[in-house]
């Protein structure tokens, strides 16, 4: 018995190195469809992304409450307690600025005709270093979402990633098991870069070749990015075994979820 429960208790320490790793870094290891559900250690930008919740849980979602607030006011036992008020009202300030300069835009025709061939693109301005994550949904609610191909769109070929340093950028892609249709609605972003005090961030692109709809109607399409904001903030950083990551770690939920608008593609 003592052996079973010292098994059980290491693989969970790899697991928790496993994902310590992996979401500050991307997810290399999951080159498949997304829906924002998932990321529910980030944080939202905004309430009109939690329409439908119950009042109590939409504001507990919110970045100022599910984030920010424990900076503000660090438990004896938080990683933020470390800090000085002032390293805390700086760190605030960085993260503070890196939402607000983090946009998202799709850009996608406003008619096509069914079953044709349609280029789509997104792109990012902002977000905290080192990798990004983009995918097209079918809604700008993030519990509520699902990948684009549930309204019937088709992902014809793999994300065509232009990196912040304007060259191409496959990196995450060729993760993708080649036995399997190379098309997915999600990508991760290598290389970004953020400076908040300095007001510089990266600018990428993702762009997508679908199929439209096969039956006429409206057929929803949006962005959706998730990204980080301590790794680029003051004080917000720390380096790990497996790279660097935030000081509030996976429970600090530092991360955000931020949507484009909602496009209503009518199909022809």
């Amino acid at each position: 018995m003592k052996t079973s429960r010292s098994l059980v208790l290491a693989l969970g320490l790899s697991m928790l190195a496993s994902r310590a790793h992996a979401y500050p870094g991307g997810t290399p290891g999951d080159v498949a469809d997304v829906a924002p559900f998932c990321a529910g250690c980030h944080s939202s930008v905004s309430e009109d992304q939690l329409q439908g919740l119950p009042p109590q849980r939409a504001t507990a979602e919110q970045a100022a409450n599910k984030h920010i607030a424990k900076i503000q006011a660090a438990a004896a036992d938080s990683p933020y307690a470390k800090l000085s008020p002032k390293e805390r009202d700086e760190l605030i300030a960085g993260i503070q600025k890196i939402d607000a300069a983090t946009t998202v835009k799709l850009s996608v025709p406003a008619s096509v005709k069914a079953g044709d061939t349609v280029d789509v693109t997104v792109e990012v301005h902002g977000g905290s270093a080192p990798v990004l994550g983009v995918a097209l949904v079918d809604s700008n609610q993030r519990f509520q979402a699902s990948p684009a191909t549930s309204r019937g769109w088709l992902v014809l070929d793999k994300p065509a990633v232009t990196g912040p340093d304007g060259k191409p950028q496959t990196k995450f892609t060729d993760g993708r098991n080649p036995s399997l249709p190379p098309g997915i609605t999600y990508v991760n972003v290598y290389g970004i870069e953020a400076d908040p005090t300095a007001g510089k961030f990266s600018t990428v692109k993702v762009a997508w070749k679908l199929r439209a709809p096969a039956s006429a109607g409206t057929a929803p399409l949006a962005a959706v990015l998730l990204y980080g904001t301590e790794t680029s903030s003051p004080h917000g950083g720390v380096e790990s075994p497996y790279g660097k990551g935030p000081l509030g770690g996976l429970t600090g939920n530092s991360g955000r979820v931020k949507f484009s608008d909602v496009a209503q593609v009518t199909v022809k």
